[in-house]
């Protein structure tokens, strides 16, 4: 697709990876190529990026030489997920994602989560509209910094330390990321996530932070929760949360929860986030590659595609967005579900039941 002169037009990097990440990659773009067509107000040209655990046991690399440099040039990143059973985790993860994620200063993570109209949720009496989430990670610092290492290996003193970081310049910039986006919200509340009893330092510069930003938003109410009462808190009184902030492992964590709270992992986006717009964003699905169901055609594509529809938001097509996951909705409220939520559809059942009612919308 080449830009046209009344049209926005984005330049988007692909990112499949490993596990299902192609799958339901290659579905988010269909459906994607589909409304852009249909709508006609915006167009879309994809650089597909061949980085997996492949490229790594090939090349000893995930990333090649003037990586980043090339996503540079796109104006958002849409990742598949990375993680094969031949490589570590620790390799994978810091390889790919993370490797992307730290550089580009993506480092407000956005997590929404809610139960999507034709989906149910395994909370008993918990119904569309009850569970209605934003989770905000700090997804720069904290306890995935990466700082740390080992001694020792292999004796019976072997040491391990992994120490978590907390800059104020870093608690400062979610804290105030948080507040904005939950003042956005109807609700305009607030529970900022801490684990202060017990981690005594970097938690409680993070509970002292979150106090100084909360005065600068008189209009959001605020609560703090430590991070074990608020997994209770989520499961037995989900009508009494709105937006989350918390920081990298325990939202990372309580994302998870929140998306099996909901009905499935398998429909749980992933925005990470560059507030300051001078890098591309990236954005993905929970889920994760997923190699207990790689090549079965069951893999869910729903978390593509309210992935592709934030992605949309924050390139500024809101109306697509909108319109986008209404379709998504439409076609699980129909009952074409993947085996995740109950149901019998493939992954390409959900894709065309999902082109077919962008096809239906009037050109905007």
């Amino acid at each position: 697709m080449s830009p046209s002169a009344h049209n926005s037009f984005y330049s988007i990097a692909s990112i499949p990876a490993d596990g299902i990440g192609p799958e339901v990659i290659a579905a988010g773009i269909e459906t994607l190529q589909a409304l852009a067509q249909t709508l006609q107000t915006f167009e879309l040209q994809f650089h597909h990026y061949d980085w997996s655990s492949e490229t790594y046991r090939k090349t000893g690399k995930y990333i090649p030489d003037g990586g980043l440099d090339e996503l540079k040039k796109h104006d958002a990143i849409l990742f598949g997920a990375v993680g094969a059973p031949d490589v570590p985790d620790h390799i994978s993860l810091w390889g790919l994602r993370l490797a992307i994620c730290q550089p580009l200063q993506q480092y407000a993570n956005v997590r929404p989560t809610r139960i999507l109209r034709g989906t149910e949720s395994p909370l008993r009496r918990c119904e569309t509209g009850d569970l209605d989430w934003v989770i905000v990670r700090e997804n720069s610092e904290g306890e995935y910094a990466g700082q740390g290492g080992r001694s020792h290996r292999g004796f019976p003193w072997e040491i391990a330390t992994e120490t978590a970081i907390f800059s104020r310049h870093g608690v400062e910039r979610i804290m105030r990321f948080a507040f904005e986006t939950a003042q956005k919200r109807p609700r305009k509340h607030l529970t900022v996530v801490s684990k202060s009893n017990a981690q005594r330092n970097g938690m409680v510069l993070w509970d002292e932070v979150a106090v100084e930003i909360a005065r600068e938003f008189p209009d959001v109410q605020v609560d703090k929760m430590l991070v074990d009462a608020m997994t209770t808190r989520m499961v037995l009184k989900p009508k009494s949360i709105d937006t989350i902030v918390a920081s990298n492992l325990h939202a990372d964590i309580l994302s998870d929860l929140a998306a099996a709270l909901a009905g499935s992992i398998g429909i749980a986006p992933t925005s990470n986030l560059d507030p300051t717009r001078q890098h591309p964003s990236m954005f993905e699905p929970i889920h994760g590659s997923a190699f207990d169901i790689t090549g079965k055609g069951v893999a869910n594509p729903v978390a593509t595609f309210w992935t592709a529809a934030e992605m949309l938001d924050w390139l500024g097509e809101k109306d697509a967005a909108r319109q986008l996951m209404q379709c998504v909705e439409t076609v699980c409220e129909s009952g074409t579900l993947t085996p995740d939520l109950g149901g019998m559809a493939t992954t390409k059942d959900v894709t065309a039941a999902v082109v077919a009612e962008i096809r239906k919308l009037p050109r905007s």
